[in-house]
C-alpha cells in the first residue's frame, strides 16, 4: 500500500503542474523576447533592455532593500562582476534579436552554458554534446549550403551573449551562498547601471515615454518576473536533470515566438541547426544530472 501510495504521488497530479510551470517559462519568456523585439523601432535594442532593465532593478530593490545586510569586500566584487555578466548578456542578445532570428540567436547564446558544463566534466561523452553542438554552429555559418547569410554583427552578439551567459553562471555560483534576494536585486542594479546609460545615448528622453515605459514593464513581467516565478516553483517539485532538459527546448520555442509574434520565417537547414544544439544542451544536461 505504502509504494501505491509513493507511486500516486508521482502520477499526473504530482508532476503536471512544475511540467506546465516549466512550459509556461519557457513561452513567456520567449513571446516576452519576440514582444521586446517589436518596440524596437521605438528606442532600439538598447533601450529596451534599460527600460527592462532599469524597471527590474528598481522594483528588486523595493521589494528586497538589500542595504540592511551589507556585502563583504570579496563579495561585494563578485556581486559586481555577477552583475556586469547580466547586463552586458541582456544588451548583447537583444542586439543580436535586432539582427538576426530570435530562435537563431538564442541557439547561439545557449552555447555558454553549455560551455560551463562540459569545461567542468570529465566525462569523454559529455565532448559528444560539444561535436553536436559545433555542427549546428556549423549550419548557422555562411556555407555554400546554406543560402540564407545571417548578418555577422548579429552573430558576433550571440555568442558574446553566450560567454556572458558562461560567467554570469560561473560568478552566481560563487555568491550562491549568499541571499539570493538580495544577491540579484544588487546584481540587478549594476546591469542596470551599465544597460541605462547605453539606452540613454541610443534613445534619449524617448526612453522615458509612456508607451515605451509600459511596454518596458511587460517585457519585464514576461521575460523576468512570471518566468522566475513559474521555474522557482517547477525547480521545488522536479529533478535537476529533467528541468535541464526541459528548458533546452528554449531556442525552438524562441523560433516559434518569433514566428507567430513577428513572422520570422527560418529555413529548414536553420530548424535543423535549432534542433542539434537543442539536443546537446538537453543532452548534456541528462548526462550531467545522472553523475
Amino acid at each position: 500500500m505504502k509504494g501505491a501510495a509513493s507511486a500516486a504521488s508521482e502520477t499526473p497530479t504530482g508532476t503536471l503542474a512544475p511540467l506546465l510551470g516549466v512550459v509556461g517559462s519557457l513561452v513567456s519568456v520567449n513571446v516576452g523576447a519576440a514582444y521586446a523585439k517589436g518596440l524596437f523601432p521605438l528606442v532600439g535594442s538598447a533601450g529596451i533592455t534599460a527600460v527592462r532593465v532599469g524597471l527590474a532593478a528598481i522594483l528588486l530593490l523595493a521589494f528586497w532593500r538589500p542595504w540592511r545586510a551589507p556585502l563583504a569586500r570579496r563579495d561585494a566584487i563578485n556581486v559586481a562582476i555577477y552583475g556586469f555578466m547580466l547586463g552586458m548578456m541582456n544588451l548583447l542578445i537583444y542586439a543580436a534579436f535586432a539582427r538576426i532570428p530570435i530562435g537563431v540567436a538564442i541557439a547561439i547564446e545557449v552555447i555558454g552554458p553549455l560551455a560551463v558544463v562540459v569545461l567542468s566534466s570529465r566525462h569523454l561523452r559529455d565532448f559528444a554534446w560539444v561535436a553536436c553542438a559545433a555542427g549546428g554552429l556549423w549550419l548557422l555559418a555562411p556555407t555554400t549550403k546554406n543560402a540564407v547569410a545571417l548578418d555577422p554583427v548579429g552573430v558576433a552578439a550571440a555568442l558574446a551573449a553566450a560567454f556572458c551567459w558562461a560567467m554570469y553562471i560561473v560568478f552566481g555560483k560563487r555568491v550562491s551562498t549568499l541571499k539570493g534576494g538580495h544577491v540579484v536585486s544588487w546584481g540587478m542594479l549594476v546591469a542596470a547601471l551599465c544597460t541605462v546609460p547605453v539606452g540613454l545615448a541610443q534613445a534619449g528622453p524617448a526612453l522615458f515615454s509612456a508607451p515605451v515605459l509600459l511596454g518596458g514593464l511587460v517585457v519585464a513581467v514576461l521575460s523576468s518576473i512570471l518566468p522566475y516565478s513559474l521555474e522557482m516553483m517547477a525547480l521545488s517539485r522536479l529533478p535537476r536533470r529533467v528541468f535541464g532538459i526541459l528548458v533546452s527546448a528554449g531556442p525552438a520555442v524562441g523560433a516559434l515566438a518569433g514566428f507567430f509574434v513577428l513572422g520570422e520565417v527560418l529555413t529548414t537547414v536553420q530548424w535543423l541547426a535549432i534542433g542539434l544544439i537543442v539536443l546537446a544542451t538537453g543532452g548534456s544536461a541528462a548526462t550531467a544530472g545522472r553523475r
